[in-house]
């Protein structure tokens, strides 16, 4: 059977790889030694609150389950509008926001509208994976830009700048960014944007974790730039929805019919139960919970990263949003005559049964030197994790 170039040109996503060895691990060691420690995948251990699974069940038992307009329910639209304008300040009119099968389908739905074959679309170095392939998937090419701990891992204007060329289409940043959990800054965001607009290209901003932000800095969304910023987001990470599939995307009026196009025809639309039980996330009693778990969130970085780099697993920045630490493993690896951050994982895993990322999946600058955690288990499997860590590495 012959398989689509497109396909080939799909790397695997080493984050589920390990995360199957890790799994394997956890089944042989079940009945005997310590049990494995799961700090790899980027999934809070928070469910959906009660009201969300409320009004599901609710969804369920009238059967509102039909479909939807592929843009998804009115009074779903209508809730994130509000929800723009009361977090952050910003009017985002309903009619430019689009429901989606998840934050993936957001990102295919806008790749697939602005990128045809052989635009290049800049992004940082590291950045999330799967972004990379949702412009390949669209026949465009991801053009990876290193960055540093300086540059707190995300892209600069005058980098942008410097890499544009006659193929560049725009730019796919993250803010927060996973994996490295750190924001743009405001100012400089504006200021790439600018140059992005400048060259008639498009700004595409995911911003998924934009909810878990933990610096009024950087807590801030894009739209308030102006409408031509194209912003990702998701119920799975603030909201606790992960396995519902569900998210939405921010357009430009204009983009809006292309958007519903490409959706009636690749999705049909979003999950409705989904839709029903997410307009309960917006209830006071719901983000109260919500606010609740982001200062637990909070306190669960405040504590491990300090420990990480007492036992010289550093993380050159703080992240001020999500649930990552990107903890340049090198001096361990050298401890422990190991090349790089792939064995160093694989390495913790046997040894002290804890389940990390290596960097392979999210770029190639310095990327094998660096480990990501997730801190989104309890603070419980946090200092778990790294007594067996400070143990191993002693």
């Amino acid at each position: 059977m012959k398989i689509s170039a497109r396909a080939n040109r799909i790397e695997p996503f080493y984050v589920m790889e390990v995360a199957k060895a890790a799994s394997a691990l956890a089944r042989e060691v079940a009945h005997g030694e310590r049990p494995m420690v799961f700090l790899n995948i980027g999934e809070p251990d928070f469910t959906a609150p009660p009201l969300v699974q409320e009004a599901a069940a609710r969804a369920i038992r009238d059967g509102v389950t039909q479909y939807t307009q592929a843009t998804g329910l009115d009074a779903l639209r209508e809730r994130i509008s509000a929800w723009y304008a009361s977090r952050f300040g910003v009017e985002v009119p309903a009619r430019r926001i689009v429901v989606t099968a998840g934050a993936s389908a957001a990102l295919q739905l806008a790749c697939l509208a602005l990128v045809d074959a052989g635009d290049e679309i800049l992004m940082p170095d590291p950045s999330y994976p799967c972004n990379r392939h949702f412009v390949s998937a669209a026949d465009g090419n991801a053009v990876l830009i290193p960055t540093t701990a300086q540059e707190r891992f995300q892209l600069s204007a005058a980098k942008v700048e410097a890499a544009w060329n006659p193929r560049t289409r725009g730019v796919l940043l993250a803010s927060p960014s996973n994996p490295t959990g750190t924001s743009i800054h405001p100012a400089e965001l504006r200021r790439i944007h600018e140059v992005v607009t400048r060259r008639g290209g498009v700004t595409l901003l995911d911003e998924i974790y934009l909810g878990l932000s933990h610096d009024d800095t950087f807590g801030q969304t894009a739209l308030g730039i102006d409408d031509q910023v194209i912003s990702i987001n998701s119920f799975s990470k603030y909201f606790n929805m992960t396995g519902w599939r569900l998210g939405w995307l921010v357009v430009p009026d204009a983009l809006v019919p292309v958007v519903e196009r490409l959706a009636q025809n690749l999705f049909i639309c979003p999950s409705t139960v989904a839709q029903h039980a997410a307009l309960a996330c917006f209830e006071a009693q719901s983000i109260a919970e919500y606010e609740r778990r982001r200062a637990e969130f909070k306190a669960r970085r405040d504590w491990f990263i300090p420990e990480l780099n007492a036992i010289g697993l550093t993380v050159p920045v703080m992240p001020d949003g999500a649930f990552y630490a990107w903890a340049d493993c090198s001096q361990a690896c050298a401890k422990l005559g190991l090349r790089d951050s792939w064995d160093f994982a694989f390495e913790v895993m046997k040894r002290a049964h804890v389940a990390v990322t290596p960097g392979r999946d999210f770029g190639t600058a310095q990327t094998a030197q660096f480990v990501r955690f997730s801190t989104a288990s309890s603070m419980a499997q946090l200092q778990e994790a790294a007594a067996r860590l400070r143990h191993m590495l002693a």
